[in-house]
């Protein structure tokens, strides 16, 4: 499972320069975020270089017209060519605004991944009608708008007009997904979705003797060829000709493939036989794909999730078994998860340890205990980088301490969290009483009177453990305080052995960097059915051949690394 793919915390055009190699992706999926609830105005507003409550409340510290994104813009244009020009047009069009600012990020970030992908190699950009259009023009320059292939539009959910009783526009009901190919010889792989069941009741009216349906086609040749003006077994050829040779029609005939109509006055007509259709042609909108809903089993509760038959359409259609695929906004992964399960290779990235971390529970939810070898290339392997990433952003700190000891973050990092971090649930055995350990992170000093409010905390929460995360060690004192609190006593539902286990739990930073864990109980019992009679079973997938010919020396790991 570890030499399947590579996942990547960072910013993905560091990690796109750094490790990834000139051709060396098959299929780029990427789905950028953007606020497509944010006022349009906002995105226009001309600002002076300074930063505004009002642009962190619309797009965090992302799309912001300040002296990053003048940068950023200004070494697209100094770079040259088709890019640079786009992008003076847009400064043109749009001032000094939060889009230019948008498309400014993108710009670089398409020229990295254009350079990465093989001569082969197609693109799927994933984005909304806000920005589309500025997008394509910016793709046109990129990639070149001779390789446009399509403007897929993705109907994610049913129309219900604006909820706002002030609304001045029409409902917004779908996504746009910008598909390029980097050269004219990439290949594509039609693709089918199931038949109109009211299409199958009208045009299969027809059967064989033994009972197999078929609709009746003509055989007329759609442009004029003489050659195959030929009479056959009495029936006149159309104006045009047939649609095949003599020699066909007569393989045709054996196969019971021809309609021959009592009045030879009338053309012989082609059987296309129901069980050999394969399903109606998948075009440009896409209006059979449901969006995440609350209900769904693969639900995950991120924000902008995507049904993985969205990209399961996307990676079937434009890849094959053993190809790269790769994601450089990966989010919660459904591109990675997809790709694994269709025996595809790929490389995630994201900017957050909490897509990082979801992204590693998913794939062991799905593959099993293989996918725990994934690592995170770029977060913390030493205390003193762990010291600077507690400097440079205490809650993706907090975030990647949590996912040290399989926790989810509790919050969002702004706030009072009310001294809960993290929450770990756990069972003592499959299907049995859900139990809890609360978490909490600290990166700086920490002492008794945290540990005395730890111990508040689970007491009012009804959790059974209390763990407290620390980059220095404890002291006496908290040692001691947290020996007060006793043990959790676990093997009480009659599963396993009876055991004890700290109820409050001090853990440093370097104690998790060597691996070590929450002591809890393990959960005892065997896997449920999965509705056939079966256990259901982690699929994993066993791979031999390296994600990657060359493995980075510096790192140890299978990954690419830009000669």
């Amino acid at each position: 499972m570890a030499q399947s793919g590579a996942l990547f915390y960072g910013d993905n055009l560091d990690v796109l320069r750094i490790y990834v190699a000139d051709e060396s992706v098959d299929l780029v999926y990427l789905d950028p975020p953007f606020n497509s609830n944010a006022s349009y105005n906002v995105l226009f507003a001309e600002r002076d270089g300074s930063r505004s409550a009002a642009q962190v409340k619309a797009f965090g510290d992302t799309w912001q017209w300040d002296q990053g994104a003048v940068s950023t813009y200004e070494e697209v244009v100094e770079a040259g060519g088709q890019v640079s020009q786009a992008m003076r047009a847009f400064r043109t069009l749009l001032g000094p605004s939060n889009m230019l600012a948008y498309l400014s990020m993108m710009a670089p970030r398409l020229v990295e991944l254009r350079r990465a992908m093989r001569p082969t190699a197609a693109i799927y950009l994933h984005c909304d009608p806000t920005a589309s259009h500025y997008l394509k023009l910016l793709m046109d320059a990129v990639f070149g708008p001779e390789n446009f292939r399509n403007d897929i539009i993705w109907k994610r959910k049913a129309g219900r007009g604006e909820t706002n009783a002030a609304a001045i526009r029409f409902g917004v009901t779908a996504d746009n997904l910008l598909f390029y190919a980097k050269s004219k010889e990439t290949p594509f792989q039609r693709q089918y979705r199931e038949n109109n069941p009211d299409y199958i009741a009208s045009k299969f009216t027809h059967k064989d003797p033994d009972g197999r349906r078929y609709r009746r086609d003509n055989l007329t040749s759609p442009s004029h060829r003489p050659n195959l003006a030929y009479e056959y077994k009495g029936y006149s050829p159309p104006a045009k000709g047939w649609a095949v040779s003599r020699e066909r029609m007569e393989e045709m005939e054996d196969e019971g493939r021809l309609y021959f109509p009592s009045d030879k006055s009338h053309r012989i007509q082609r059987k296309r036989y129901l069980d050999e259709l394969k399903g109606e042609t998948v075009d440009s909108l896409w209006d059979d794909i449901p969006p995440i809903n609350s209900q769904a089993a693969e639900r995950l509760g991120y924000p902008t999730q995507k049904p993985e038959a969205l990209l399961e359409r996307i990676i079937e259609a434009s890849s094959q078994a053993g190809d790269v695929v790769l994601d450089p906004f990966c989010g919660c992964g459904t591109a990675i998860a997809v790709s694994e399960r269709l025996d595809r290779r790929w490389i995630g990235i994201d900017v957050t340890f909490l897509a990082t971390h979801l992204i590693k529970n998913r794939l062991t939810e799905a593959f099993g205990d293989a996918a725990a070898d994934v690592e995170v290339i770029g977060e913390p392997t030493t205390k003193a980088e762990a010291e600077e990433l507690a400097r440079e952003d205490p809650f993706q700190f907090e975030v990647w301490a949590l996912s040290k000891v399989d926790a989810r973050n509790s919050g969002t990092g702004k706030g009072p969290d009310g001294g809960i971090d993290g929450r770990l649930t756990f069972h003592e055995k499959l299907g049995g009483k859900t139990r809890e350990a609360i978490i909490s992170v600290k990166s700086g000093q920490a002492g008794v009177q945290h540990v005395r409010d730890l111990r508040g905390v689970i007491e009012r929460e009804g959790a059974e453990l209390g763990v407290l995360i620390s980059m220095k060690e404890p002291t006496r004192p908290m040692r001691a305080e947290a020996a007060e609190a006793g043990n959790y006593l676990s093997g009480s539902e009659g599963v396993g052995t009876w055991g004890e286990h700290p109820r409050i739990q001090l853990l440093t930073i370097q104690e998790l960097l060597n691996g070590k864990k929450i002591d809890k109980p393990p959960t005892v019992g065997r896997l449920p059915l999965d509705g056939t009679g079966r256990r259901a079973e982690k699929r994993r997938r066993a791979t031999t051949e390296p994600l990657f010919p060359h493995g980075d020396a510096d790192h140890g790991r299978a990954v690419l690394k830009r000669p």
